[in-house]
């Protein structure tokens, strides 16, 4: 089976690999950002608000520190809105939470806004509009839905007719559209609310269980699966109504084996992977 190595991309640098990371993201630029705190989270008990550390690392290599007081969020979701400010959401979500789920915090680290998007959050992606893409897993009936940044729900897979939506395995964000491979029929979805003649387009597909999608032209590939193929790459062509597929093999590490524990972002023609213990992130980009 052919093997595709993933190409280095980011790296937390040394000087804060002694803290925690909670969480790590590319934004819609192409920015790479860890969440950093001193100690893990608790499993249980109250969790109290905490101070933490964004270490961002732009493309061209330049590192930007932002402090963050009084995070909310044990498990969170980040990413970072085109105007500089950063969104942290708690993936889970208890009823009487909900106002403070999610937190926007200005450039100097303090928190501006708070919002709620619902519990069960598999992915939470910034457009390059500023838009919030929230992705639901399948405690929470919600599906695939659009926010702005003020927390305006501006777009809902309701009443979208897509095929079998209980759980949003891949989610892809690029420009203003999002990519969607949600559980139980694994359809490949585009969503374009702005389009309003056609805001979603669905493909059958047989590809089943991959947790990010890469598209680029007419050209697809999904990555993961269940079981042994958890490191599978599977490409496919698009037709008129289905991915078609074609060659399947595995997506390593720069530097030979499969990830074990990982994070993956999909963007576009890229996905990243970051595997543990999560300094450094690696891209496939389906357009090289």
């Amino acid at each position: 089976m052919q093997k595709t190595a993933l190409v280095a991309y980011a790296h937390l640098p040394r000087s804060h690999h002694d803290r925690h990371v909670l969480t790590s993201t590319v934004d819609p630029f192409g920015a790479a950002h860890w969440l950093l705190t001193e100690r893990a989270p608790q499993p249980r008990g109250e969790a109290q608000p905490f101070d933490a550390l964004i270490v961002s690392v732009h493309p061209g290599g330049d590192v930007e520190l932002t402090e963050l007081s009084a995070v909310r969020a044990r498990w969170p979701r980040l990413d970072r809105l085109p105007d500089g400010r950063f969104v942290v959401a708690a993936s889970r979500a208890r009823r009487y939470e909900d106002a403070d789920q999610v937190q926007i915090f200005d450039a100097l680290g303090r928190e501006a806004s708070s919002f709620s998007v619902g519990d069960a959050i598999e992915h939470l992606l910034v457009d390059e509009a500023g838009h919030i893409w929230v992705g639901h897993f399948d405690e929470n009936p919600a599906g695939i839905r659009r926010w702005s940044a003020t927390g305006r729900l501006a777009w809902t897979s309701d009443g979208a007719r897509l095929p079998g939506l209980f759980d949003c395995y891949a989610l892809n964000v690029s420009g203003t559209a999002a990519w969607a491979c949600p559980y139980t029929d694994f359809p490949l979805v585009e969503i374009r609310p702005d389009r309003l003649d056609r805001p979603v387009r669905v493909w059958a597909n047989r590809v089943r269980g991959a947790h990010a999608v890469a598209v680029h032209d007419e050209r697809v590939a999904f990555y993961g699966g269940y079981g042994e193929e958890r490191d599978r790459l599977a490409h496919g062509k698009l037709t008129e109504t289905s991915v078609e597929p074609q060659e399947v093999g595995l997506l390593t590490l720069p530097d030979g084996p499969v990830p074990g524990r990982r994070r993956v972002v999909s963007r576009g023609s890229r996905i990243y992977v970051q595997a543990e213990p999560f300094t450094a992130w690696g891209v496939f980009d389906l357009s090289s």
